[in-house]
Order: structure tokens, then sequence, then C-alpha cells
């Protein structure tokens, strides 16, 4: 059997890249002869990440339209083309067998070549209301596997399979709720909230925070990730007799002992996000970002709060975020409940289920 060549494209935000990679490492599980070439965006977070998890990443200078005017939009056809002439030679030299798209700028250039020279592609949906890269990309692609019900909406149905969305491996470790505690010294008889704003952070939800957390409960301590952008000046805002009870970090690379400390995670509803939670039976307060295309977060949260899997709380409220969670974590048995129904939105064997069809048509 001859080693099989895969790329996989797209990125931006964490949502896209860490799904990626866990595809990659299911297809390295299951096929240890394969070879992997990663297709990113310059300047974006997958060309640090992408390597640091031990594969090889090229990048496109490809970037996407601003929605508000800007005299940037006039250089998008000229990094497009650019992008396209790129993937172009990426391709011709890399010689893939399968080409996989998992949602962001670089993909569409990746995939309609591949497309164009006959090679087979995979879509990797992670939304409930997908990216207008995907959406371009469906006529062309063989498989499309997604997180939702209800996708023939957007894909011709006989390509959808119902995948649920990859998660970190390294958040599935068996580590206390004391070892993590520790881990963040923080008090072990205190009710814990993670906040965490996605990998890049969110203003709304920060400025939430800091505006009220001067009245954060005695009871209640806080792990907090800020984002790079913002991390500095709320850290200074932060009240110094409070220090000692809110742990704030720009990013957090044990997001397992995060997790595993946490009583109730305030997060953003980006379809990763969702799917951690999901698999570790975390009770939620979600935020929508209104900063995303089509909504496509509140559509993501209202999957579970109809469900009664999550709470949601709109972004124009975040001044209200931690009253609704110091509030549900006076109730032990909603928490449970949460815990309880967010579950059956997990599906743990996702990488390995898209990894399946990877190797399926690269050896077509």
């Amino acid at each position: 059997m001859s080693p099989i060549r895969v790329i996989i494209s797209g990125g931006g935000t964490g949502g896209h890249i860490f799904p990626a990679i866990s595809i990659a490492n299911a297809v390295k599980a299951s096929r240890p002869d394969a070879e992997i070439l990663f297709v990113g965006a310059e300047g974006k977070m997958e060309m640090e990440k992408v390597p640091a998890a031990g594969f090889e990443i090229v990048g496109l200078p490809v970037a996407g339209l601003h929605r508000k005017l800007t005299l940037r939009n006039l250089a998008f056809p000229f990094k497009l083309l650019r992008s396209l002439l790129k993937a172009k030679s990426v391709i011709r030299n890399f010689k893939p067998d399968v080409a996989v798209g998992v949602g962001g700028y670089a993909s569409g250039p990746v995939l309609r070549i591949a497309s164009q020279s006959g090679i087979p592609s995979l879509l990797q949906e992670q939304n409930s209301f997908p990216g207008i890269t995907n959406r371009l990309l469906a006529k062309k692609a063989a498989k499309i596997c997604v997180a939702y019900d209800k996708m023939e909406r957007f894909f011709a149905k006989d390509k959808i399979l119902i995948t649920g969305n990859p998660v970190r491996n390294d958040l599935l470790s068996d580590i206390s709720k004391e070892e993590a505690l520790s881990h963040w010294k923080l008090a072990q008889d205190k009710k814990t909230i993670l906040v965490i704003g996605g990998s890049l952070g969110a203003r709304s939800v920060n400025n939430g925070i800091i505006n009220t957390i001067s009245d954060l409960p005695a009871g209640i301590q806080v792990i907090w990730q800020t984002g790079k952008f913002y991390f500095s000046e709320m850290n200074e805002k932060l009240p110094s007799e409070l220090k000692g009870r809110v742990v704030v970090t720009d990013f957090i690379s044990r997001m397992d002992m995060a997790f595993a400390a946490a009583d109730l995670v305030v997060s953003r509803a980006g379809a990763s996000s969702i799917s951690e939670l999901a698999i570790l039976g975390k009770p939620t307060v979600f935020v929508p970002s209104p900063n995303v295309s089509e909504d496509h977060q509140t559509k993501n949260a209202m999957a579970l709060v109809e469900k009664d899997a999550a709470v949601l709380v709109k972004d124009a409220q975040v001044n209200s975020l931690l009253d609704e969670a110091a509030a549900l974590l006076s109730q032990d048995e909603k928490l449970a409940e949460l815990a309880k129904n967010i579950k059956q939105f997990a599906r743990p064997d996702a990488a390995d289920d898209i990894a399946e069809e990877v190797i399926k048509l690269a050896q077509k």
C-alpha cells in the first residue's frame, strides 16, 4: 500500500485550526505513512499552532473582505490572485491524493485549485450555518462532514455526513478538580467560573467582566482568559483585592486544567468550543459573538438552548454575565441538568470518523 498525501487547508481562528490538527493526528494514527501538508493564511495563528503540533505548513497571502468600506479591500483581488497562483504551485509540487478544507480564507484557493486538478476534496463544516467559503466550495466537494442536523438546507444531501466536530486530544486527560485548582492556586472550597472569549479574546465579554468583577460574590473565584490583545488592560483594571480569587491570563495552554477546575463556563459560541464543552459535559453560559458572518454563533448556541443544554446571554447584555453565572452556581440541580443535556451533543469519535473518510477519498 503506497503512502497517501493529504493537504489540509484553512484556519484564522482556533475554531478552525484545532479541529484541523485533530483530523491530521487521526489520519496519522490510522495511516502512519501518510504525508500531511497544511496550507494557511500568512500572519494568522495557524502559522504558529500547526508547526507546534508537529506538522509542516505553507502560508498564502490571502485575506478576507472587510464588511466596512475600507481601502484594504482594494488589495483583495490581488491577494486572491497571488494566493491562487501559490496554491497551484503547492498542489503541483506536493501532489496530494485528497484536499481537506476546514473553513477560513486559505481553504478557498487551495480547494478550488484541487478541484480543477481532479483531486477529491472533503469539507469539514463546524457551524450550524456554513461560512461563505464552504458554501462556495460545496458544489465540487466529494464529502461534507457536519456537526448539526438539517444541513441539507445548504449542501447536497448525498454528500453530507454527520460526524460532529473534532476536539483537542489533550482536553480528555483524567485530572481531578483538586489537582486543577491547585494548578491555578485557587481555593478548594469555592465555586469556579472559567471565562473564555475564544482564542483571540473578546472585547465585549472582557468589558462585561471587568465592569462587574468588583461585585463578585465571596464564594466564587474566576479563571479568565482575556486574549493577548486585552490582557494588559484587564489585568491593570482588576482590583488588587481580587488578585487571589481571579486568575487573569492572555492564553490558556493547559485547557484541560482550566476545564477540570470549572464548575461553570462562560464562552463564545464557536462550534469547536461547543464541541469541547459537550464532550466534557460542562454547564455553560454562551455569549454569541455578533461579529461573525450570518450570526452563526447565535444559531449554534440556540441549538443547545432549545434542548435545555446551555444558557444564552446576548452580547449587548454582558454586564449581566457575572450575575447570571452566580445565580446558576447557586442551583446545583440546574447545573446537573445543563451538564447532562449538553453531553447529548458530544461526538467523541469525530476526528476518527472524518479521518476515515479522508483516507477513503485518498485511496480512490
